[in-house]
């Protein structure tokens, strides 16, 4: 890991993990430059790069703020899941299947993946979440290597590509859409249901500031989960 990667790292785990909450002034430059025994110029890297993901605002002479939920962008948004807890709130033993893995070019009929790639590539991992050894979801997901270089490193055969993203790369908005629809061939066989049962599909993409992320078809059985939300008056939160 270099130290730029360090330094980068070590003020998006503050921010995740609330530490540093929205409106929080962080280090000044000559602050962090002590801290970590480095240049202006590595600083104001890593600075400018977590400024254009949208994690923190410069402001010149006031010093770099934990950026604020954007009105418009974070306000109607289901909570981002994590399948693994899913399971273990439901009383269900866990467990993951990589089906595939590998590096491809977009399918240019598919908009999110031409989108996901940049011009360039994008990872693409198939995966079967099962709950006490039955199909729990099955998951086709593509991620951005020029947002998240570090997943070309991972093979995903023992680590929840889900879980390792939300973990490692934070977001910064999310879009989500639900919708029903009948298993075809293909997910009947591995979800070990009838072709045209109905599943519940929940489709998200992710974006870091203006880069996107990650892309993500979960499949579900219909009646083994569902998707609760709460509301309060004045309130817009959502939980998945």
């Amino acid at each position: 890991m270099t130290l730029n990667q360090r330094i980068r790292g070590d003020i998006e785990r503050k921010i995740r993990s609330g530490k540093w909450p929205p409106g929080y002034r962080i280090p000044f430059e000559h602050e962090l430059m002590v801290q970590y025994g480095c240049s202006r110029m590595t600083v104001n890297k890593v600075l400018t790069a977590l400024a254009e993901a949208g994690m923190i605002e410069r402001r010149r002479r006031a010093g770099s703020f934990v950026s604020r939920p954007h009105p418009y962008i974070e306000q109607v948004a289901l909570d981002i899941p994590d399948i693994p807890v899913e399971v273990a709130k439901r009383g269900h033993s866990y467990r993951f299947q990589l089906l595939g893995r590998r590096l491809r070019k977009p399918r240019q009929r598919m908009a999110h993946e031409v989108e996901i790639a940049e011009g360039g590539q994008l990872l693409a991992l198939q995966s079967l979440h099962l709950a006490d050894e039955m199909p729990f979801a099955l998951e086709e997901r593509v991620v951005n290597p020029l947002a998240v270089p570090q997943a070309l490193e991972q093979d995903f055969k023992g680590v929840v590509p889900g879980s390792w993203l939300l973990e490692h790369v934070p977001w910064t908005r999310a879009q989500h859409r639900i919708s029903a629809a009948g298993a075809d061939e293909r997910q009947a066989g591995l979800l070990r249901i009838p072709p045209g049962t109905a599943c519940l599909v929940l489709d998200r993409q992710t974006w870091r500031g203006e880069r996107p992320v990650t892309f993500v078809r979960q499949v579900f059985v219909g009646e083994s989960y569902d998707l609760v939300a709460r509301f309060a008056p004045g309130t817009t939160g959502r939980h998945g």
